[in-house]
């Protein structure tokens, strides 16, 4: 259960009871809720960067459920969302679901489904948040080599022996060697599968492709 952590899920429909409805049973388990009766004011909200699960209903007067999809790729691309629609056909929740929210339920859902989904959705954001953080470090350290041990490093990333990579930057396989041992110490990296474990995280892989 996540009733300890008291996460926040916030909450976009033009319809007052249906928001209402929806934070009174939040509430029933533990969570914060914050409504907004349009996508605009949720994207001016401070609350914004602290959801951790937005339910978000598909037609909107203004901005649309699906347009608000779009702007949240790049300003909460952790935020999982759950759209809800009274007009739910399969085209648009197949669509909703292509573009990345995590489910699509149609009104009226049943309540502990919600519920269940909502779990799931929280425990998404957290990993994605925690998986962001270490991205970041990674990132960060990278950032601090110099641009030789950039070069040995990728040498070493690509299965090359210190040989071939003393041959191909032209200089002594024992420069190689103090430059592996610096770039793996800022790195924090004890062996080679430390190493790519670090630096060739499926998260970096995906980002650097």
């Amino acid at each position: 259960m996540l009733t300890e952590t008291r996460s926040l899920v916030c909450v976009i429909d033009d319809d007052a009871m249906v928001r209402e409805s929806i934070c009174l049973l939040l509430d029933m388990l533990g969570l914060q809720c914050t409504a907004f009766a349009d996508c605009r004011s949720f994207l001016d909200s401070p609350t914004l960067p602290h959801c951790e699960c937005l339910i978000l209903d598909v037609r909107m007067p203004g901005i649309s459920g699906t347009v608000l999809q779009e702007i949240l790729k790049d300003k909460a691309p952790h935020l999982p969302i759950i759209f809800i629609s009274g007009h739910g056909d399969i085209p648009l929740a197949v669509e909703a679901m292509r573009k990345g929210a995590v489910d699509f339920m149609q009104k009226p859902f049943n309540e502990q489904v919600l519920l269940e989904r909502v779990e799931k959705a929280i425990a998404l954001c957290q990993e994605r948040k925690l998986e962001a953080h270490k991205q970041l470090n990674v990132d960060t350290r990278l950032a601090d080599l110099t641009p030789r041990e950039r070069e040995v490093l990728d040498g070493i990333l690509a299965g090359l022996p210190n040989k071939r990579v003393a041959s191909q930057l032209d200089i002594s396989i024992k420069t190689v060697e103090q430059h592996r041992a610096k770039a793996m110490h800022k790195l924090g990296a004890r062996n080679l599968a430390d190493l790519f474990l670090f630096v060739a995280s499926p998260a970096r892989r995906e980002k650097s492709g």
